[in-house]
């Protein structure tokens, strides 16, 4: 420890953590006296909307309709909005 409170974390220990300069930390006690450390992931305010449940949850189900194949490309925007109008009158 140095004078003014600052530890040097041992080099394994970034690399288990995946820390690097200037992350945020978050350090934690329990009862025992024992300390633990964890990284942050600090989201900015205004991409919190990605990381909430809902949006994660839509993410999945993208990704499985990709993965399985259901999904269309088309040439441009006016074949895309073709599709959409014949999809609803009951078309493919």
């Amino acid at each position: 420890m140095r004078e003014r409170g600052q530890l040097t974390l041992p080099n394994e220990i970034r690399e288990l953590l995946k820390i690097e300069v200037g992350d945020d930390l978050l350090f934690r006690t329990d009862a025992d006296g024992r300390v633990f450390v964890e990284r942050l992931n600090i989201v900015p305010a205004d991409q919190a909307w990605f990381w909430t449940e809902r949006w994660q949850r839509m993410e999945r189900q993208v990704q499985e309709d990709i993965e399985a194949g259901r999904i269309s490309r088309y040439q441009d925007v006016h074949e895309a909005l073709k599709a959409l109008e014949d999809s609803e009158d009951g078309g493919d």
